[in-house]
């Protein structure tokens, strides 16, 4: 791990091995090699530039920030991205766009905040879909859209009563569109297997194609004026003495009144103090199939199109894709080594073949991984800091980034743009999360949650 020491405090520069961070290397996924080239120009920064408002991250909430500032607020905006726009979670995620955003079940959350608090996320994670949706529509983007509902699925009976318990949440204190299945109607509607014992299924939700809608939303923020810039790693962030900032990287240095900070599970910790230690990045992993005949998906007792998961809680999740092939990813390693990488590609295949035993023999044809984001406070980080009321972020999406960060960025653009808050953003995604203690620690915390985790998932 590199370190950088800022104002006295020694910070995390990189929480995992460097391996992780090349960005000059796109990852080989499925959403790489189905992707039709980038329609919009990203070229480095190459000079001295300013500018209204710079957002440094090219993933969903920089990317809907600058087109939402651009359309609906006429700013100048810059986007700079370490990568290619889409190289982090944003071009790489599972493509689950759902309701969820945070670490807490429903009933978590309403013991937490309270019901009018709970009432009030749920109500902006259904927005959140819907606002996918409508841009998808309006910006003509095609996300490959698939499914119309997320369905978890119990592993157990212990958890299908959890789910039950969720389910009358849901439905009867949130106003959620929820629907319990038992077992039965399971394996007559989703998936026929001895390892489900009913699902949940919530709506509004859908499948997409990630790299898709993330170069789509790009392309949307170029035309209505953003200047986006790929290669552009912001290797020091300074603030002048009229409140300004100043963002160096190898090519130039923008200056900015504003600035977005919204790198989400890639946060480089080290360019403000005020973030150090607030986020804990998870490695995911996904393997893809190759294409299923329509016999092989049948025979092997996979019935829907819906994206799903299970109720571990180290998860997995999965979906049919639009060419049938099937997705499949997890929660992986904790060091980010190479040797790391190669034993979680085996035990996610392992677990795969396990699940769908009729699948044995089908070849993986593409493996990759990336990193999400998980706070302390198990909820997301929407807001401004307190002593630089010019400095923005958003990050902290809990494995669930494709509408809840799109949502963020239209919020965090509204804020910009406006001066204020929205009103209609939930108070509990206002507050900056609590640092974890000792964070140069948080890979032995990651280590000791995936055993509980797998203890808890055996019971």
């Amino acid at each position: 791990m590199r370190e950088a020491r800022e104002t006295g405090l020694t910070t995390l520069r990189r929480l995992y091995d460097d391996n992780l961070y090349d960005f000059a290397t796109p990852q080989p996924s499925y959403w790489e090699a189905s992707a039709p080239p980038a329609a919009f120009a990203s070229p480095p920064l190459q000079r001295d530039e300013s500018c209204d408002v710079a957002i440094i991250g090219g993933g969903y909430t920089g990317l809907s920030a600058a087109y939402h500032l651009a359309r609906d607020h006429g700013a100048d905006v810059r986007v700079l991205e370490a990568g290619h726009i889409g190289w982090g979670a944003s071009g790489r995620n599972g493509g689950f766009c759902c309701v969820g955003g945070t670490g807490l079940q429903p009933r978590g959350m309403i013991r937490r905040f309270g019901l009018d608090a709970a009432r009030a996320w749920y109500r902006s994670q259904v927005q959140a879909v819907e606002l996918v949706r409508d841009l998808a529509r309006d910006e003509d983007i095609d996300v490959e859209a698939f499914g119309a509902a997320e369905v978890e699925i119990a592993h157990s009976p212990r958890a299908f009563a959890r789910l039950e318990s969720d389910h009358r949440a849901m439905t009867e204190l949130l106003g959620l569109d929820a629907e319990l299945l038992t077992r039965y109607e399971v394996s007559e509607r989703i998936h026929d297997s001895a390892q489900q014992h009913g699902a949940l299924i919530s709506r509004p939700a859908l499948g997409l194609h990630p790299l898709r809608f993330c170069r789509g939303l790009a392309l949307a923020a170029s035309l209505r004026g953003a200047r986006l810039h790929s290669d552009s790693e912001v290797l020091d962030w300074s603030r002048s003495a009229d409140g300004g900032h100043r963002l160096r990287t190898a090519g130039g240095t923008l200056r900015a009144a504003k600035v977005l900070f919204a790198t989400n599970g890639f946060m480089p910790e080290h360019l403000r103090a005020e973030f150090h230690g607030r986020t804990l990045p998870v490695v995911s992993a996904i393997v893809v199939t190759r294409p299923l005949s329509d016999d092989e998906r049948l025979d092997a007792g996979w019935h829907t199109e819906h994206p799903a998961i299970n109720s571990r809680y180290l998860l997995n999740y999965f979906r049919l894709l639009p060419d049938n092939r099937f997705l499949f990813g997890a929660r992986g390693h904790t060091r980010g080594t190479r040797d790391g990488e190669r034993a979680t590609y085996r035990k996610i295949i392992d677990t795969f073949r396990k699940i769908w035993p009729g699948w044995a023999d089908v070849e993986i044809e593409y493996r990759w991984h990336g990193l999400i984001c998980m706070t302390a406070s198990l909820r997301p980080a929407i807001g401004r800091l307190t002593d630089d009321p010019f400095t923005f972020f958003g990050f902290g999406y809990h494995g669930n980034g494709v509408n809840t960060a799109t949502w963020a960025g239209k919020q965090l653009a509204d804020w910009i743009g406006h001066g204020a808050a929205p009103d209609d953003l939930p108070r509990l995604a206002r507050e900056m999360p609590r640092r974890y203690p000792v964070p140069a620690l948080r890979r032995a915390y990651l280590r000791t949650g995936l055993v509980l985790a797998n203890w808890l998932d055996g019971l």
